[in-house]
């Protein structure tokens, strides 16, 4: 593979991008609680934003002109640091609620007086109209008591009272970023929520509007950055409807690790509280159907097609592979119930990057650079070689090189684990 030379060519190209134990660092989401913006919303996937600015500022240094895109752009670390850098950016992303948070990150104007007088407005006129919480779900009844409840619901009708003040979408994000910590159950903001597990705090939801409120006008006086080059599509990184031809020289990005996380339910909470769906049931319609399939519940109604997924001649530049992982996985899932498809998700999930890696040749410059954050994973115990596997499709879809730095090394810690199979995470540099 050409991926030595590319990987030197990266190496130069970045050399003052950090390595060793920041590196480690460089695809969690942890560091970005304490930078102004990026702590606004905690979402289950992520990666740095400090190493995304240094990743940035290198392109701006070295190939003078940046032109950023980020087709799985999440909660928008890649988005709001473009903006930090007032380079132009696209951001692509499925999942309707997240898309949201991104958005409004990403094009937050520095107005933060103007906010706190919004919210200030908000939890005067909450504190008067009176709460009706019969309405809400099970789930939402499990997660709160009455009267926490009763308070949020009274910050609610007050947002939706003032929905046409130009400050309504930050006052929305500001509500949403408190719900799990308003919630004496288990909703720790990076899993899925559980309502048999408690937590030994949780906070009163007008005292956290307010905390919540002064965080984002600390942060909006602080960053006071401009994103009018900032556009957030919510769209499929499958096509990339809306991204010019040729347009992007930098992408910077994180797809879905093929690890079964279930990015649909990772916003199940919010999603139920604000009414956008009724349960767990409607997510397959409202945000699965959109999103890349890294999770068996995507596959479910597909297991019958997985020889047909598996025959698209996207795949053949991992057929031998690929082949064998899946009929090693069909094989596998009958010694536990047949109860996980992963077989078909591997097939679906590799089928959806080879799509991914035609449209980024599509919408990227002849000289661009791109950089996956990556995981490989081993359902079953059954390695699934990801970094291998993606250089390959991101070859066949004529990128010139591509060569994996590894981070970290993952599933060290066996103890109550389900497999013993070494994985790591890193970068995949691909040159166009």
């Amino acid at each position: 593979m050409a991926g030595r030379v590319g990987f030197e060519l990266q190496r130069r190209l970045f050399e003052d991008v950090e390595t060793d134990a920041s590196a480690k660092a460089s695809s969690t989401f942890v560091n970005n609680m304490s930078l102004p913006i990026h702590r606004w919303f905690r979402y289950s996937a992520g990666f740095s934003a400090l190493w995304v600015r240094e990743v940035i500022q290198s392109a701006k240094a070295k190939l003078g002109n940046v032109r950023l895109l980020d087709p799985f752009a999440g909660s928008g670390t890649v988005l709001v640091e473009a903006a930090r850098a007032g380079v132009p950016s696209f951001g692509v992303e499925s999942h309707p609620f997240v898309a949201r948070v991104a958005r409004i990150k990403a094009n937050t104007a520095s107005d933060p007086t103007g906010f706190r007088e919004y919210t200030r407005a908000i939890l005067k006129h909450a504190t008067k109209i009176v709460p009706e919480i019969e309405g809400y779900s099970p789930l939402i009844r499990k997660c709160y008591p009455d009267e926490p409840l009763a308070k949020l619901d009274q910050l609610k009708q007050a947002w939706l009272g003032r929905q046409d003040d130009p400050h309504a979408d930050l006052g929305w994000l500001a509500l949403a970023a408190i719900l799990r910590e308003c919630s004496p159950v288990g909703t720790a903001n990076w899993q899925y929520v559980l309502p048999k597990k408690t937590k030994s705090k949780s906070r009163h939801p007008f005292e956290a509007y307010k905390a919540r409120a002064d965080q984002f006008c600390l942060d909006m006086a602080q960053a006071g950055h401009s994103a009018e080059d900032c556009t957030l599509l919510q769209g499929d990184a499958r096509e990339l409807i809306g991204v010019p031809d040729d347009w992007a020289s930098l992408v910077i990005t994180s797809p879905p690790y093929p690890n079964n996380f279930d990015y649909a339910d990772a916003t199940r909470l919010e999603m139920t509280f604000f009414g956008e769906i009724a349960g767990w049931g409607d997510l397959q319609a409202t945000v699965r159907k959109h999103l890349v399939r890294s999770c068996t519940q995507h596959v479910a109604p597909l297991v019958s097609n997985t020889a047909a997924i598996l025959a698209s001649s996207e795949l053949d530049p991992i057929r031998p592979e690929i082949e064998s992982v899946v009929a090693k996985l069909d094989e596998e899932r009958h010694a536990h119930g047949g109860k996980k498809n992963y077989h078909t998700m591997i097939a679906a999930y590799f089928l959806d990057i080879a799509k991914v890696w035609r449209q980024l040749r599509r919408v990227t410059s002849a000289n661009s650079t791109i950089c996956f954050v990556i995981g490989d994973s081993a359902p079953y115990g059954i390695h699934v070689a990801v970094d291998s596997w993606m250089s390959r499709l991101a070859l066949a879809a004529r990128f010139r090189s591509c060569s994996f730095e590894k981070t970290r090394d993952r599933n060290l810690k066996w103890k109550n684990r389900k497999h013993r199979v070494p994985l790591h995470e890193g970068r995949l540099w691909v040159e166009g």
